[in-house]
């Protein structure tokens, strides 16, 4: 050791996520990593360090790793309309948020916004053309749904898309329509794409930007790694990320592509060096969307919906989409990812999957499936036996309970997302958000969901099953080392020597508060690579 160059954090409740060594003391840490950590009578004389920090007998933890989310769109979602309380709880109420933002813009300026639920307006169903148009009629009105799996717009933006009562679905996707056969403005699933080539892209600088900004915001909520799994529409954001780093964004990222929107294109590929997993912005994979969401009845079920006899969603993604990503994968060793909900998307993939033999480097998974809501007891085992590894979102029963017993009913929202089961089994699991596409104003919040699945309980205090409660050291586990297991990262996710000295110090020591105030506990401090970047 060098005690010249080393940093010695003392007095602290550190808990590792290191099943070997669950709990520390003190930790020594060097050039961004971590060389030593134990208790602290095992520590070297501290005095001998130039640096040390007394963390004062606060609870730290490991950095969280939220391995699903959409930073770039979440990043210039934040500049657009919040179709969600406390900003909107009605139908009218977006309206006159579209009408204000009409009044600051010009004739035919986009107007946008993102995270309605129907169940969490008091109209209890989604905006149509015929609402958006009473907010603005001169300009094309996109507001997407709190899943992005839906969208509703108004007439201005139909005729600019070339959406007529003889305009058939896309395959994969359903233009809604009346009882006449008119457009009613609502787009679900591949139909989203008849638009959204049309809407203005924010310029590379207002992206970095944006991105930096929510960064800084990540880095508040002790967040140190995400996965950013792919846009709504065609484009790079590996460059962004590039150009954010330059300019001072911390987080370790991985990148999806989103394949629907590279499959054609014969000069696509990803150079070996941006595969490379010890960059802190890396090429992870590529992304396909299986099906849709459970909350707009998308979601390819099992079982039908509730009040359907036939009812169960649809799949989106083609077998040549499918076959042609993993061909692509398995060529480029890179990570497939599959955004299934229901029963039949995830054995559908799941099934295919064990097909193969895994074909990426030791310790990365070569297939992930998003989401998880609904799995088969064959499709859990299938996994656990071939290394598939499942990334889900307690976050989504927390906020979107009302929408789940509309669409499931009260006992049927009891065994979704089986987190406490698809452990007993051995599935490399991992906990995320999925931000912007969750139904809560701070999407990015990991709190809520570790509430939720100690809890099981909704924010509205609905019962979401609670068999499949688990431990809170469970919980933070999933956030943590079990999201970066089962995204690949390869030093991230616990505090033990040689990992990366990402972590948090918590206001409360989340341990041993009671489960119904662990959304209270808050970060006080975040380090990244040993150093401070955010302290309240």
């Amino acid at each position: 050791m060098n005690p010249s160059k080393q940093h010695v954090f003392l007095n602290g409740k550190i808990f590792t996520s290191d099943r070997s060594m669950p709990q520390a003391e003190a930790m020594i840490v060097e050039d961004g990593r971590i060389i030593w950590i134990g208790a602290q009578q095992d520590l070297p004389s501290a005095g001998s360090f130039p640096l040390v920090t007394d963390l004062k007998g606060k609870r730290v933890i490991p950095g969280f790793a939220d391995v699903h989310m959409h930073p770039v769109m979440l990043a210039d979602d934040r500049k657009k309309i919040t179709a969600m309380p406390p900003q909107i709880n009605s139908i009218a109420d977006l309206i006159q948020a579209v009408r204000e933002r009409r009044a600051c813009q010009k004739p035919g300026q986009w107007i946008e916004g993102w995270g309605y639920d129907e169940q969490g307006l008091d109209e209890k169903r989604p905006p149509n053309r015929y609402d958006l148009d009473q907010g603005c009629s001169d300009s094309p009105v996109m507001i997407m749904r709190t899943c992005a799996h839906i969208c509703s717009v108004n007439s201005a933006t139909l005729e600019l898309a070339g959406i007529h009562p003889d305009t058939p679905n896309p395959p994969g996707g359903e233009i809604d329509r009346d009882s006449n056969g008119i457009p009613t403005g609502i787009l679900r699933e591949n139909a989203r794409s008849l638009i959204t080539a049309l809407i203005p892209r924010s310029s590379r600088e207002e992206q970095v930007q944006n991105l930096l900004e929510l960064g800084d915001v990540l880095t508040s909520q002790g967040i140190t790694s995400i996965c950013d799994m792919g846009n709504l529409g065609p484009g790079d954001n590996f460059p962004i990320y590039e150009s954010a780093v330059l300019k001072g964004f911390r987080q370790k990222t991985g990148v999806y592509y989103m394949w629907d929107y590279f499959a054609d294109d014969p000069d696509f590929s990803i150079p070996a060096e941006k595969l490379d997993r010890r960059r802190q912005i890396f090429a992870a994979g590529l992304k396909l969307i299986g099906d849709g969401s459970v909350s707009g009845r998308t979601a390819w079920m099992d079982r039908p919906y509730l009040g359907s006899d036939s009812e169960a969603g649809f799949p989106v993604c083609s077998d040549e989409l499918l076959e042609s990503a993993i061909r692509f994968c398995r060529q480029n060793r890179c990570q497939l990812s599959m955004h299934a909900m229901g029963g039949r998307a995830i054995s559908r993939m799941v099934d295919r999957a064990c097909r193969e033999h895994p074909w990426t480097r030791s310790g990365v998974p070569y297939v992930r499936i998003e989401h998880v809501t609904e799995p088969s007891e064959d499709s859990i085992k299938k996994a656990a036996a071939h290394g598939i590894s499942f990334v889900t979102q307690p976050i989504f029963l927390y906020a979107e309970s009302a929408s789940y017993i509309k669409n499931l009913g009260k006992e049927r929202i009891k065994e979704c997302y089986p987190v406490r089961h698809m452990l007993d089994k051995g599935v490399c699991l991992g906990f995320s958000t999925d931000a912007p596409a969750t139904f809560w104003a701070d999407p990015t919040d990991p709190f809520p969901g570790l509430k939720l699945a100690v809890t099981r309980i909704a924010a509205n205090g609905t019962d979401c099953g609670k068999g499949q409660a688990i431990p809170i050291d469970t919980a933070l586990w999933l956030y943590t080392r079990g999201a970066s297991l089962a995204a690949g990262f390869p030093d991230t996710g616990m505090l033990s020597p040689r990992y990366r000295a990402d972590f948090a110090v918590l206001s409360d020591d989340i341990l041993a508060v009671p489960p119904q105030e662990i959304d209270q506990v808050q970060v006080v401090q975040t380090w990244i690579g040993g150093e401070l970047v955010f302290e309240r």
